[in-house]
Formats: C-alpha cells, sequence, structure tokens
C-alpha cells in the first residue's frame, strides 16, 4: 500500500483560544493525520467519511464543554419536606481526558433540601452536562457536589459515582471487571456519620 503523506497542514490555525463552537474542520484534519501516522489510508473506500463522523461525535462527547450545569438547578420549588433525597442510577458517559477512551457508569446523588426543592430531572442533566467533556471521575464526583451545595443550598449533599473505564479494560492491564468507586460528601452527609450511613445503605442496601 502506498500512503500519500498529507498535502495541507494539519490545523487551520495557530490560535490557543478555544473556539466558541466546535471546529469541525480542524478535527477532521487531526483525524486524517492520525490515520496517516498509523499507517492506513484515510483515502480508502472504509475510511473516506471516517473524519467527518470522528468530527461530528466529538461534538456529542464533548456536548459539556458548551453547558453550563448550574442552570438546571436555578429553578427550585418551596416544599415542607426535610428528609433525604435520593435520584440512583443515573447513568453517565464520560471520556478519560488521559487517553481520550469512554468510561461508563451511575451516578447516585442524595441531598436534604432546607425549604426548597429542585426537579428530579434537573440532577440528571447537571450530571450529563457535566460529564460530556474530557474528565476524570473524580473531578466530576467532586464538581457535583460543590455545585449542588452552592445552588440548592441544602442542609447537605452526598455524591457516589461507580464507572467501568476503557483505559483500565481495553489497553494497559486490562482489567474487564474494575469498577472504579469515588464519592464526595458536603455538609450534613460528611459531618454526620448517622446521615451518611443512611445515604449508603439505601444505595446499597447494605447495612
Amino acid at each position: 500500500m502506498t500512503v500519500v503523506p498529507p498535502q495541507k497542514p494539519l490545523m487551520a490555525t495557530n490560535s490557543s483560544v478555544p473556539p466558541k463552537t466546535f471546529d469541525l474542520p480542524r478535527i477532521e484534519a487531526a483525524v486524517r493525520e492520525i490515520l496517516f501516522a498509523v499507517g492506513e489510508d484515510p483515502d480508502r473506500e472504509g475510511l473516506l467519511e471516517t473524519p467527518s463522523r470522528v468530527a461530528k461525535m466529538y461534538s456529542e462527547v464533548f456536548s459539556g464543554l458548551k453547558a453550563d450545569p448550574r442552570i438546571h438547578l436555578k429553578k427550585t420549588f418551596e416544599q415542607k419536606y426535610d428528609e433525604m433525597v435520593i435520584v440512583k442510577d443515573i447513568r453517565f458517559e464520560s471520556c478519560c481526558e488521559h487517553h481520550l477512551l469512554p468510561f461508563l457508569g451511575k451516578a447516585h446523588i442524595a441531598y436534604l433540601p432546607n425549604g426548597r426543592v429542585v426537579g428530579l430531572s434537573k440532577l440528571a442533566r447537571a450530571v450529563e452536562a457535566i460529564s460530556r467533556r474530557p474528565q476524570v471521575q473524580e473531578r466530576i464526583t467532586e464538581e457535583l457536589a460543590d455545585i449542588l451545595m452552592e445552588e440548592l443550598n441544602p442542609r447537605g449533599v452526598g455524591v457516589i459515582l461507580e464507572a467501568s473505564h476503557s483505559c483500565m479494560t481495553i489497553r494497559g492491564v486490562r482489567k474487564p471487571d474494575a469498577l472504579t468507586t469515588t464519592s464526595a460528601m458536603r455538609g450534613i452527609f460528611k459531618e454526620n456519620p448517622i446521615t451518611r450511613q443512611e445515604f449508603l445503605t439505601l444505595v446499597f442496601n447494605k447495612q
């Protein structure tokens, strides 16, 4: 197979300022260059549309870069409910910033209202906005807890994430059954062991 070197520079611009919208042509050029670099022919039939497909995929996978998770938590409702609110098993997909490989899992969120509650779907939307960007699981966990504390002003917040990471399952150490769990506790969830244990019990059904 004869591979023709690329005729155009990889990048359309040398600007280090991130664009306000996704630069799809620039992503396509980068993907085409990667195909050359690994010894493939990006002009063969099976790969002709691959750069375009990958560019569109990245605009979806990284859509959280253009989203503010806080906007989903701005509207709250007065409610005289002072017990724990938990939304479990919120499915999320993210992309490891170290290898640009996906990691998938579930988020479990709890908060103790302080006179106001937020729509349950808004918690899931906040998870999606934070996770759909180059990330690490630890950061998602911390960011969710901090944003919920700041926007909802609750008495406390608990966040647990469980995820399987492709960078551990399909490369490197290759341990397909490995599951990573992270947690962040704020307010009464951190200060009161009984409250924290109630959250863990309700999530994992363990004493």
